[in-house]
């Protein structure tokens, strides 16, 4: 069957010729590639790839179908979609249905038959930047243009275009230990499903939910969810973060509720060239001295003070906070990248990466374990949560 023509144009004018793949149409976003060889209907699925682009570099793409179990979300969120040789048909037993019909379904505008590694090599020299897909125009000039006139990711606040309507509950599962309140910023559902594993009963809450909301969960700890866009716009998420380390409630943040917290606790944020994503990325966890690999995904990362990016992060230097002294925990072994914050003096700490791993390696799932011990460790007798309840918290 011969495939409609399509193109893709970079902001820079790089020009690639492919076939469409998807839906028919034109898209717009920010170009970006992801290196994991299995999920990508994890991937497709995910919050955090709003408004992306993303080249697969695996260059096999679909030969697993789709199926209903594997979704991260209700629907797929990539803007657009880039693979070199998708499969013609898609074979797993748990199969429901093709790759590219689904995307079709979706209106998902994608591109085939191109050079993703000649592509995916010139954005690791140049940077993640804005691109467009035709399969409507063949003008490379025309489409540029176009390409010129989007928003760049930089000052982008997407987590309320992400976010959950309305709150809503995963119970735990056997028997219930410890509540947690999650603000949803463009949560995975596969973190709430490891809480469950673990006896929590997770309140998943609207991006917009204040201080109150979260309280009248019951909540014995707060969760700040993954999502997408630039962590510099979030002041309403810094802000709620900033109230729970004064109400000293314990907090867990994933990637983006990484940089939350960071912003919290009076760090910087900046964009990294090209980012981290895929499944195969190496941590150094410096709790433990064990090496991970993880999955990631994310353009964004906490800027530790008197830091150069790329330069490493002394071990066991601590920085003083308004709410006492913070460590990096994690670090990204290609690039020295801070991939972990741990407070010493309130019940706090996060990962840039994903320990829910969806799809990835379980290297790093200890963490929700580490959340529990941390919320435990505040309800005993002694532990620094035992002033919630005097200061508006709910701990018993």
């Amino acid at each position: 069957m011969r495939r409609r023509p399509a193109i893709l144009v970079l902001e820079d004018g790089r020009t690639f010729h492919g076939e469409a793949y998807g839906s028919v149409g034109e898209t717009f976003g920010e170009a970006v590639f992801n290196t994991g060889m299995t999920g990508y209907q994890e991937t497709l699925t995910d919050p955090s790839y709003h408004r992306q682009v993303v080249v697969q570099t695996a260059p096999h793409i679909g030969n697993t179908g789709v199926n209903g179990e594997d979704d991260e979300s209700g629907r797929i969120w990539v803007a657009g979609y880039v693979v070199r040789d998708p499969a013609r048909i898609g074979s797993n037993w748990r199969a429901s249905g093709g790759l590219e019909d689904r995307l079709a379904a979706e209106g998902v505008v994608g591109i085939s038959g191109i050079d993703t590694r000649a592509l995916t090599r010139h954005l690791r020299d140049s940077g993640a930047m804005r691109v467009g897909i035709s399969s409507l125009d063949d003008d490379p000039q025309a489409l540029l243009a176009r390409v010129r006139a989007t928003p760049e990711m930089v000052g982008a606040d997407l987590s309320a275009e992400v976010t959950t309507p309305r709150p809503y509950t995963v119970d735990a599962q056997g028997t219930h230990r410890f509540t947690v309140a999650a603000l949803d910023l463009g949560i995975k559902r596969n973190v709430p499903r490891r809480l469950a594993a673990r006896g929590v009963t997770t309140h998943v809450l609207p991006a917009s939910s204040s201080m109150e909301d979260l309280l009248a969960t019951g909540a014995d700890a707060v969760f700040f969810s993954p999502g997408p866009g630039d962590p510099a716009t979030a002041d309403h998420p810094v802000a709620l973060a900033r109230e729970v380390l004064s109400r000293r409630i314990p907090l867990f943040g994933i990637c983006f509720g990484s940089q939350i917290l960071g912003r919290a606790l009076g760090f910087g944020t900046y964009k990294l060239g090209y980012g981290h994503r895929g499944i195969n990325q190496p941590v150094l966890d410096r709790v433990t001295g064990r090496v991970e690999v993880t999955s990631h995904n994310h353009g964004f990362a906490v800027d530790w003070p008197g830091r150069e990016p790329g330069q490493d992060v002394p071990a066991g230097q601590f920085i003083e906070t308004d709410f006492g002294a913070v460590e990096v925990s994690h670090v990204c072994l290609n690039d020295n990248v801070v991939e972990g914050l741990r407070a010493k003096d309130v019940p706090a700490f996060t990962v840039q990466y994903h320990p829910e791993a969806a799809a990835g390696p379980h290297d790093a799932d200890y963490l929700f374990d580490r959340f529990a011990e941390l919320i435990e460790g505040e309800r005993q007798p002694g532990g620094r949560g035992q002033g919630n309840k005097n200061e508006g918290g709910n701990h018993a």
